[in-house]
Order: C-alpha cells, then sequence, then structure tokens
C-alpha cells in the first residue's frame, strides 16, 4: 500500500497546521489523516496508516518524549512538593508516598501523546525520511484577502 497522494479522489484531509497535525498526534492518531490508530501498542508505533497509507517507520521519536514527560510532570510537581513539605504535617515518607505514584501515573499518562505529537512534528517538518507535504490553501494566512 502506497501513501494516497494528498489530491486524490477520496484522499483524507491533511491537516491546515503543524498544530492540527500534533493533535491528532496528541490524540494518537494519524498525524496526516486523522482517521486512524496511530499506535498498535503502547508506545509501538503502526508500520502503515490503515487509512492513508502513510508510512510511519521513518520516525525517530526515541528518548525525546519521554525528556519532554519528564519536563513537564517535574516542573508540575516541584511546586507541589515544595508546598507539601512546608504547609502540612506530613512525614517526609508520607510525602514521598503520595508523589511517587502521581509522578509515575502522570508520566505513563503523557508518554504516547506525547510521542504523537514528536512524530507529527517530525513528519510536518519532513525529517528522517517524511515527505514534507502541505496543504495549497495553508500558504493562504488568516490575514491575507480572498477574492470573493
Amino acid at each position: 500500500m502506497t501513501t494516497l497522494p494528498a489530491d486524490a479522489p477520496g484522499a483524507p484531509a491533511l491537516p491546515a497546521t503543524f498544530w492540527e497535525a500534533a493533535k491528532r498526534g496528541v490524540l494518537c492518531k494519524c498525524p496526516r489523516c486523522g482517521q486512524a490508530p496511530l499506535f498498535r501498542k503502547w508506545l509501538k508505533s503502526v508500520d502503515r496508516c490503515a487509512s492513508c497509507g502513510q508510512d510511519w517507520s521513518h520516525h525517530r521519536a526515541d528518548d525525546f518524549p519521554a525528556y519532554i514527560a519528564i519536563l513537564v510532570v517535574g516542573h508540575l510537581l516541584a511546586p507541589v512538593m515544595i508546598a507539601m513539605s512546608l504547609d502540612t504535617e506530613l512525614s517526609p515518607l508520607a510525602i514521598v508516598a503520595i508523589l511517587i505514584p502521581a509522578s509515575v501515573a502522570m508520566m505513563l499518562g503523557m508518554l504516547q501523546p506525547t510521542k504523537g505529537a514528536v512524530i507529527a512534528l517530525q513528519w510536518w517538518n519532513g525529517m528522517h525520511g517524511f515527505i514534507k507535504e502541505r496543504l495549497a490553501q495553508a500558504a493562504v494566512g488568516p490575514d491575507t484577502a480572498r477574492p470573493e
């Protein structure tokens, strides 16, 4: 199965912006068409999209999604850790017993959507063997006057 050209009849709509492609990736859908699942297992992406035929074997997300998740979780939990240690009567062991499961749950919840967004980023920018595809009307900005 080959990738359907964007202008082929019955081809799914390409995203108009990077943010639309990233949103599709965060929702664990194909960033190109937004219809088929991007993952076959929890962090294993499909080789090809079942809907548009896009080859996803080119992506090189590697450890970047984990770095993003660590950065976000750390910045969200740091104020919580400080507040818990200063404003509560909890022992250090109780604080650790609360924060470790919370941080693990947040990390596990963020990894797959973050990986989907990183794959969308690589596809959108034509990195690692992906073809850079854009809609023709994507070049027309919202401030550009259109003939009526």
